[in-house]
């Protein structure tokens, strides 16, 4: 699923069964390939906002099946399980989302008469960089901050899933966890033999 020709040919997959990957790593990935949560904590309306909003903040066009990132927000807030820290001035973490998915469809509203769904690609651009700008009209947002919730829970959240998924690693060069095989070349442009280098296929033992 590698879709970026700057490691051209690179898989970090085909490390599956070298020294590169233990078998807790192997466990690790077999889950954020093959077992996607469904979901069970949003709406099915807060879901399909937070897709398009994914879809706006990570576009994945040349990806035939795009990285999940919605399911994995509904599992975390399924758990409840945040990062162990909250803004003292944000809510807690479910309720947090909640607002600010609601407030969210909220502006759209206010600015443009439809759901945020219903919305063009630069029409919910702008949305969302309103949010960032902390430009908002919803009184909704009266209830957290705009560009907090826009940078820390959305677009660090999306982020974050995004890149721990082993087809993102692929695209970047990234070889995967340290663990077991560790890094020895640790100097300015170093690389071991079986790290990704730009421009070039790899052997990824």
């Amino acid at each position: 699923m590698n879709t970026n020709a700057r490691y051209p040919g690179y898989d970090v997959l085909a490390k599956w069964d070298s020294p590169s990957f233990d078998d807790t790593t192997r466990r690790v990935l077999a889950q954020r390939l093959d077992q996607v949560p469904p979901r069970r904590f949003l709406s099915e309306a807060e879901w399909d906002l937070l897709e398009a909003v994914n879809r706006r903040l990570l576009p994945q066009p040349d990806r035939l099946e795009p990285i999940p990132i919605t399911p994995w927000i509904d599992a975390m807030l399924h758990d409840d399980r945040g990062e162990g820290f909250r803004h003292p001035d944000m809510p807690p973490l479910r309720e947090c989302w909640r607002l600010g998915l609601a407030a969210l469809a909220d502006e759209a509203r206010c600015r443009h008469g439809r759901d945020f769904t219903a919305l063009d690609a630069a029409e919910q651009d702008a949305v969302l960089q309103a949010l960032a700008d902390q430009d908002v009209r919803s009184p909704q947002w009266q209830a957290l901050h705009s560009e907090r919730f826009f940078t820390h829970w959305l677009l660090k959240t999306a982020a974050g899933i995004y890149y721990a998924h082993p087809w993102s690693w692929s695209e970047i060069g990234f070889g995967g966890p340290a663990s077991p095989r560790g890094y020895v070349r640790l100097g300015i442009d170093s690389r071991d033999p079986w790290e990704a280098r730009a421009g070039k296929a790899e052997d990824p033992g």
